[in-house]
């Protein structure tokens, strides 16, 4: 099989994003096209006049790679090929902030386009700023830990439930540290009529700070924690769910990675790992994780 993303980018050492982008397109194929919006995955797969992808792919700016790939779709329309996929690989800044007025867009006129947003939590490329997919209580360069805070005050936005308001009719989470799955589901949202969107576990080293061989065991360890649940909704219904067989308790998770290291460090921290672990324990309830 090709390797449609090839070696030699420019990624981290540990970095989830390309592994996760090299699944992606072994599921989709070489009869592709990606639009991505600025982010690390841009930086580092297109330094001029280098460019590690073996698909048509186009940069657009931050806010509008929905509306370049709908432009995309309606362009390949008008010339008849209607049987090329057309993907958008995106970070959760680009996706879940600045990009949401156009991924609405896009989502509410139906446009045959399927959105993968490669989701580590936060604007790593700029300095590890948060956004609005950074879960609770971690420590970034806009939230930092200290005297006066415990980190991000806000929850994580749950765009996979705005996807399904959208009436969006594939909509499904991944994670890089089960590739089959995270495969499948790309194959699924590209067989299914329509937008679709799927969100995928994508571990940070520098902006999650931790050990660069660890990148799949963490992502997996979000799964085990309940933090991470994996899903798909079909047409609005929840179709299916992968349970846990034995549910971790959520600082086995927390505890290996620099960006919660100050909730240990403090009497006070123990009460923000009890509301994280009440996070987690209302993903076992709502979407029965646990039998």
């Amino acid at each position: 099989m090709q390797n449609l993303f090839a070696p030699g980018h420019r990624a981290c050492a540990g970095c989830a994003m390309p592994t996760t982008v090299k699944l992606i397109l072994d599921a989709a194929g070489p009869n592709t096209v990606v639009a991505s919006p600025t982010g690390c995955l841009e930086v580092v797969s297109t330094p001029y006049p280098e460019s590690a992808w073996m698909v048509p792919w186009v940069h657009s700016l931050f806010e509008n790679a929905s509306a370049v790939a709908s432009g995309i779709e309606v362009a390949l329309k008008r010339f008849g090929k209607t049987d090329i996929n057309i993907l958008v690989i995106g970070g959760d800044g680009s996706t879940l902030d600045i990009g949401m007025g156009c991924i609405s867009g896009m989502f509410d006129r139906g446009h045959n386009v399927k959105y993968i947003c490669y989701d580590n939590e936060a604007y790593m490329n700029t300095g590890v700023q948060r956004s609005s997919s950074t879960p609770y209580g971690t420590s970034t360069s806009t939230t930092p830990s200290g005297k006066a805070s415990f980190g991000n005050p806000r929850p994580k936005k749950d765009m996979p439930a705005i996807a399904v308001a959208h009436k969006v009719p594939y909509v499904a989470t991944a994670s890089v540290a089960y590739p089959v799955d995270l495969r499948n589901k790309v194959k699924k949202a590209i067989a299914t009529p329509g937008p679709a969107y799927l969100q995928v576990n994508a571990p940070c080293i520098t902006g999650w700070n931790f050990e660069a061989g660890n990148t799949v065991e963490l992502s997996r360890l979000s799964v085990e924690t309940c933090l991470w649940p994996l899903y798909e909704y079909i047409n609005g219904e929840l179709a299916s769910v992968k349970k846990i067989r034995s549910k971790k308790p959520v600082e086995e998770y927390l505890k290996v990675q620099g960006r919660y290291r100050h909730l240990f460090k403090s009497p006070d921290g123990a009460e923000l790992i009890r509301k994280i672990q009440a996070i987690a324990d209302a993903n076992v309830k709502k979407f029965g994780l646990v039998d």
